[in-house]
């Protein structure tokens, strides 16, 4: 029964006298009972890696993002593991000199990527590396396959993203990240490094890759944008889709996936909760260039405050069960962290 407060007068009209806002009125108190924050560990760095040599070249549509040369990945691999990140991702800005029809550079030993791999592990051997399968940064149609009369066909696909796999791991890659969405390339990929002796290997599957309007800048970093001819909405999933999701990731889970991903993050939170909850395996949230740009675009108009937007992008992923995240932001965030 509801009693009579004696110190104000009012009516308690909670159950049992409690006052949710008890927990809120300090800052000391929200932080003992915060039940979901940020920790440096949950974060991977995406990096862009260019040719030649000189300082960073800025991304115009990502502020504060720039194309490293190799030597730049080397310093912010440094960086990153002073910082404790624990991963960097690498994502190549291809010359249109070297792409062609099939995507031919990606299954060349000493590309960009595997370059910029093997000259971090000589310097930074404990910072793990993240690297991209899929042929859109190495393609001159801007697609992630094979196109046949108009059509990106799966299986010849397929067989080509298992040799860059195993080009990758070969330069020293920890984890391989197939982004995309061919059927059954997971499997296939497992099965390849294994063969190679590359047991140890990890993958990061883009189970839930969807085809999406954030996705902008980052064609631009790589230099895809202006290669790309159509859209990829007949192999990444269309937006209005959420069982689609578990099966994607039920499939990638069943062909030996380590790990799975959701990409984009924020339009996504739901399908991101719903295979957390069904798979109960590690499940990473892509932060997107768009996501990532809209944030601080808006900062940089004084619209917004971007260092609590940051944080509070980063947290809702958290709590909808993200393991980790993979952000443009993860430099910025550690940073953050290490102040207090």
């Amino acid at each position: 029964m509801a009693e009579r407060n004696p110190m104000t007068g009012m009516i308690d009209r909670a159950t049992g006298g409690a006052r949710l806002r008890r927990l809120r009125q300090s800052d000391w108190a929200r932080r003992l009972v915060r039940e979901t924050d940020v920790r440096v560990d949950d974060l991977i760095w995406p990096i862009f890696v260019r040719e030649g040599d000189g300082g960073p070249e800025p991304v115009a549509s990502m502020p504060g993002v720039s194309r490293l040369s190799v030597a730049g990945c080397v310093e912010a691999a440094r960086e990153a593991a002073d910082l404790g990140i624990p991963v960097i991702a690498l994502f190549p800005y291809t010359d249109a000199s070297l792409r062609d029809e099939a995507g031919s550079e990606a299954l060349n030993a000493d590309n960009l990527v595997c370059r910029a791999t093997r000259a971090i592990k000589d310097v930074v051997p404990e910072v793990g590396i993240l690297c991209d399968v899929a042929l859109d940064p190495y393609t001159s149609h801007g697609h992630d396959g094979i196109v046949r009369d108009g059509v990106i066909v799966n299986d010849e696909t397929v067989e080509i993203l298992c040799r860059q796999a195993l080009v990758q791991a070969r330069a020293g890659c920890d984890i391989v990240g197939p982004s995309d969405m061919m059927d059954g390339r997971v499997a296939c990929i497992r099965a390849a490094l294994d063969a190679e002796g590359f047991g140890d290997a990890m993958i990061m599957s883009y189970a839930a890759k969807y085809a999406s309007a954030f996705y902008g800048p980052f064609r631009d970093a790589v230099g895809s944008a202006g290669a790309l001819r159509g859209d990829k909405r007949t192999y990444q999933m269309d937006m209005g889709n959420a069982l689609e999701a578990l099966r994607e990731a039920a499939q990638d889970v069943a062909e030996g996936a380590d790990m799975i991903m959701v990409k984009p993050g924020m339009p996504y939170l739901d399908i991101l909760a719903r295979l957390v909850d069904e798979f109960r395996m590690p499940t990473f949230a892509y932060q997107t260039s768009g996501e990532y740009s809209t944030i601080m675009a808006a900062a940089q108009n004084g619209w917004i405050d971007g260092d609590k937007a940051m944080f509070e992008s980063l947290r809702a992923f958290k709590r909808a069960g993200a393991s980790g995240i993979l952000s443009y932001f993860a430099p910025r965030v550690a940073k953050a962290l290490h102040r207090g």
